[in-house]
């Protein structure tokens, strides 16, 4: 016993390694043979690629693997997947479990897990499965909506070409460059307007303002209470001239209400006219001159 002979040695490294490599190929599957762990099973109607050693997620975190798959031969429509999670993980009962495909068809296994702190399910219990089959049921549901839309773009793609390939474009093209040109250009003038010209004028502003101050503050300095009352003065004053003048009792009321003194004037005037009417005619009548005295 002392010695071991070779047939013992080749026999005890053959199952060490036999160990090794099933140790290995279920690390590669993510069964830790060393780690405690609970079973329990879900019920699908279809597994939508799930294989074995596929993740199990609870809120997002990866709690177990996928153990198994048993394919119920008697009812087509049962198959059971059999889990293998951590045992500190309490699944409610309530609880359910979700199928979700990637884009590349890969599947992964969700745990739902409810809001139940009195009843849990027990390790071999069977749990509720859904499928969710994710982004591929949502392009499969868009699809038939793309193949209409197809002839749509078509269209619109030969209508793009067919403006595209108008002669007017780059002549338009060439018209609204020259008026960003232009936009630049004037733009341009009116940051130099800004600059030189906008303080001058802000300037005169302000002097126009300074003097419109004064101004004001001259006619605060105004006594329009006595202004008015002189006013009121002049009135009066125009107001009696006016009473003067329709009155009879005055000189100038006369004159100008008084028919008699008006014709008695105006005969005056008529008798004047004709007295140098006559005076041109006979001036001898009225005028005597001699030179050498008068004659007797």
């Amino acid at each position: 016993m002392k010695y071991i002979n070779k047939e013992v040695r080749i026999g005890i490294a053959g199952i060490i390694a036999l160990f090794i490599l099933i140790f290995g190929i279920n690390y590669l599957k993510g069964v830790n043979l060393f780690k405690p762990s609970s079973y329990f099973y879900i019920q699908f109607s279809n597994i939508s690629g799930l294989a074995k050693a596929s993740p199990v997620y609870a809120d997002g975190v990866k709690v177990g693997t996928v153990h198994n798959i048993y394919y119920n031969y008697d009812n087509p429509k049962d198959v059971y997947v059999e889990i293998e999670v951590n045992t500190s993980l309490r699944i409610p009962k309530g609880s359910t479990a979700e199928l979700t495909s990637d884009f590349l068809g890969s599947a992964s296994l969700n745990l739902l897990l409810a809001t139940n702190p009195r009843e849990k399910y027990n390790i071999g219990d069977t749990i509720q499965g859904n499928l969710n089959g994710g982004l591929m049921d949502n392009v499969a549901v868009m699809m038939p909506q793309i193949i209409k839309m197809i002839p749509k773009l078509d269209s619109i793609m030969t209508s793009l070409n067919t403006i595209l390939s108008d002669q007017s474009i780059p002549s338009t093209l060439h018209s609204i460059e020259k008026t960003a040109s232009n936009l630049e250009v004037a733009s341009n003038q009116l940051k130099i307007l800004m600059k030189n010209d906008l303080p001058v004028l802000t300037n005169k502003l302000n002097i126009l303002g300074d003097n419109f101050i004064v101004v004001s503050e001259k006619l605060k300095e105004i006594d329009y209470q006595h202004l008015v009352s002189e006013i009121d003065q002049t009135l009066a004053n125009v107001k009696d001239i006016s009473n003067k003048i329709n009155s009879t009792d005055n000189t100038i009321g006369l004159l100008f209400n008084d028919p008699q003194l008006y014709n008695n004037l105006n005969n005056t005037a008529i008798n004047a006219a004709s007295l140098l009417e006559n005076l041109k005619e006979n001036p001898k009548r009225y005028v005597h001159f001699s030179l050498f005295g008068r004659k007797n």
